[in-house]
């Protein structure tokens, strides 16, 4: 199985640096040293092992074998179709179906994303396990990316926090929204009674949601929806909030004679990547429950 490695060739600005401070550099974390040193890694320079008190040189190469990661004894690989967008030796981009929960749950413990992500692997003879750093409610389509190694994961998690993972959904829910666009800035929290449904209330945490009107229908908004904040059934709970809830999302007050689920997709994803640096963006199609609705609104 192969292990995840990062190399680097040492150029005049970084000459002299001590291994440990140029990986601090890098964002490998202190944890992350202690399980190279400690767990089966290494660290080499022109192919000889060093520790990270060696100093550098112009010219030399330095490797960093990450340990083999450990998989959780209840997520098992599973022959699970996979719609791969993108992929690289760093990230996949995969388009997840409804109906799939991204990581294992006591409701849904099997077919998840991640297992279906875990055969793959193997298939691949990757020494890994599953890191997704977009994760979706198990009945929202679309796009999802996926850290192939935790070093990666924690680089596009603090990218994220920085807004530089962004996504957008496409939705469609009950009756007409007024504003051709607009914000929806208001707090959620959990609702007292239950540990599933949200709620806009005053002591909740900022959430922010911005909007813009696609297509109007005689009784339904097809609208595009951007994130500035990530918090659990935002976007179900601020249309909810607006007295639009999705169509499907019977949770929160959405009928479900078109369709079996919420009609929430993530459509767009971009991203920073923090090895090629550059911005990459991806798009998928609505899915055929969503689609349908629209033709069949459309005149």
């Amino acid at each position: 199985m192969s292990r995840f490695t990062l190399a680097w060739t040492i150029t005049e600005k970084d000459e002299g640096k001590l291994v440990r401070d140029f990986l601090k550099e890098q964002q490998i974390s202190k944890t992350a040293l202690t399980d190279i040193k400690f767990r089966g890694g290494a660290i080499f320079v022109d192919g000889q092992f060093v520790t990270v008190r060696h100093r550098l040189r112009i010219g030399e190469k330095l490797e960093v074998h990450f340990p083999p990661e450990e998989r959780s004894s209840e997520m098992k690989p599973e022959r699970l179709s996979l719609d791969i967008v993108y992929e690289d030796e760093y990230v996949l981009v995969v388009n997840k179906p409804p109906f799939m929960s991204t990581i294992p749950s006591r409701e849904h413990p099997r077919r998840t994303l991640a297992n279906a992500l875990l055969h793959y692997y193997d298939e691949q003879h990757l020494s890994t396990t599953a890191h997704i750093v977009t994760r979706l409610d198990r009945d929202t389509s679309g796009i999802v990316l996926v850290a192939k190694h935790r070093h990666v994961h924690h680089l596009l998690s603090d990218l994220q926090k920085r807004g530089q993972v962004k996504r957008r959904y496409e939705a469609i829910c009950h009756g007409w929204l007024k504003e051709d666009e607009g914000t929806i800035d208001a707090p959620i929290a959990r609702k007292h009674d239950s540990i599933i449904e949200r709620e806009v209330r005053e002591d909740g945490q900022r959430a922010v949601t911005h909007f813009r009107v696609l297509q109007r229908f005689d009784e339904y908004t097809h609208v595009s929806l951007q994130l500035e904040t990530g918090r659990t059934h935002q976007i179900r709970v601020h249309l909810a909030y607006l007295g639009h809830p999705l169509v499907g999302d019977e949770l929160y007050g959405g009928r479900r004679e078109m369709m079996a689920r919420q009609a929430l997709h993530s459509k767009e994803l971009s991203f920073f990547h923090p090895f090629h640096q550059k911005t990459y963006r991806f798009q998928c199609p609505l899915p055929e429950d969503m689609s349908s609705i629209i033709k069949r609104a459309t005149p």
